[in-house]
């Protein structure tokens, strides 16, 4: 029996053209001292990374795929299929890279490899929708002889910035700050540089503020208006906004904002022409707001979202959905005297004539730090199988 364990050394969320670095120990756990000790011996061990893409067949109309399905493992097949009986097509994936060949582990002896790849920049986020998937996935297969091949599959998250494609890091290399005293191989000093450009970036793309205001009208009149300070946010952030209906002509009843993405198929990959769009709701403030001059909302983008991106296939954007009731009277007949005794009160009509209107505000959100994204995501940065 060996036992394998996968483990990513900075967690499960990377950005795009990143490398990702995953130790992988292979333990023989019996002691010495066992009765039943004696050595393993594995006949190699390759790792692969690849992009599994899904689609519901109600919404997404895909051409036919040319690969060939791979869903039985032949006995002594020794051909290393990373996506082998995996739902959906393959849709990108790196060269596999041989860990070893035959390994002898004695008992209670283990041997770790490190296993570096950089991540494609130009392939799909991590996304599960209501229409689409992609899924990434680290596979790693080994085989003892005559035996079939076994996989352990590290599933990781993978965020998309635009614009670091085409980034191009200056030829100087003297004009950078360095540590003299510390050797680092170009691949991960490159690696380095790009998550600090990306943190970059993103802290600049965010951090513009400027006042936006809005007039919110209906056809009878305005009602108010709205105030939001920035249009551009990343993950893990609040989207904050103010109302103030002191200047409106038509009184409000009740108002909610709902933070929403909108997924829509490409026009030549729909299954019906026309068909509509799908919408999810991540955070959603509603309040009652009669007689009320000014208020406010605070909507929490979740780390654990996709941020915007465009595919060939899906689109995926943001935007904040507001809904207003309206009074068809004025202001002045929502309440109705009670008493004329010393203590007088005033409670609310029991019939109303409403109106109800919405208004959608396009807002562009973008990835985070993929080590703050790492704390709330769902896949463990350790896996491991027995064989």
């Amino acid at each position: 029996m060996i036992e394998v364990l996968a483990k990513l050394g900075r967690g499960p969320v990377f950005l795009a053209g990143e490398v990702l670095e995953c130790m992988i120990t292979f333990t023989n756990p019996l002691s010495a001292s066992s009765t039943s000790a004696s050595s393993e011996m594995l006949a190699w061990a390759s790792a692969q990374i690849h992009c599994q893409f899904h689609a519901s067949e109600n919404r997404v109309a895909l051409p036919p795929s040319d690969g060939s399905k791979h869903d039985v493992q032949a006995e002594n097949e020794t051909v290393f299929v990373p996506n082998r009986g995996e739902r959906g097509q393959c849709i990108l994936s790196t060269p596999p890279k041989i860990l070893f060949c035959d390994l002898r582990l004695d008992p209670g002896e283990s041997k770790s490899y490190s296993y570096c790849e950089t991540l494609p920049i130009d392939g799909p986020p991590s996304f599960r929708g209501q229409s689409v998937k992609y899924v990434y996935k680290l596979t790693i297969g080994c085989q003892r002889v005559n035996s079939p091949i076994k996989l352990l599959r590290v599933p990781f998250r993978v965020l998309m910035l635009h614009g670091l494609k085409d980034y191009q890091f200056p030829q100087d290399e003297a004009v950078a700050p360095s540590n003299p005293f510390l050797e680092e191989e170009e691949g991960l000093k490159k690696d380095s540089r790009l998550a600090d450009l990306a943190t970059e970036l993103l802290m600049v793309a965010t951090s513009r503020r400027s006042l936006h205001l809005y007039n919110i009208s209906n056809t009878r009149g305005k009602v108010g208006s709205f105030c939001i300070f920035k249009t551009v946010y990343k993950i893990g952030e609040d989207v904050i906004g103010t109302f103030n209906f002191s200047e409106g002509d038509i009184p409000c009843l009740q108002f909610s904002v709902s933070l929403q993405t909108e997924e829509s198929i490409q026009e030549e990959f729909q299954r019906r022409r026309g068909q509509p769009v799908s919408f999810s709701t991540h955070a959603r403030h509603q309040e009652a707001c009669l007689h009320t001059a000014q208020s406010s909302f605070s909507l929490p983008i979740p780390l654990s979202s996709t941020p915007g991106f465009t595919t060939n296939i899906v689109s995926l954007k943001w935007r904040l959905h507001f809904e207003f009731v309206t009074s068809g009277e004025s202001a002045g007949t929502c309440l109705v005297r009670g008493s004329q005794s010393q203590a007088i009160t005033w409670t609310g009509v029991e019939q109303m004539e409403v109106d109800t209107f919405s208004w959608d505000l396009p807002i562009k959100v973008l990835p985070t730090n993929p080590i703050l994204a790492s704390y709330v995501s769902q896949f463990s940065s350790t896996n491991s199988i027995t064989i």
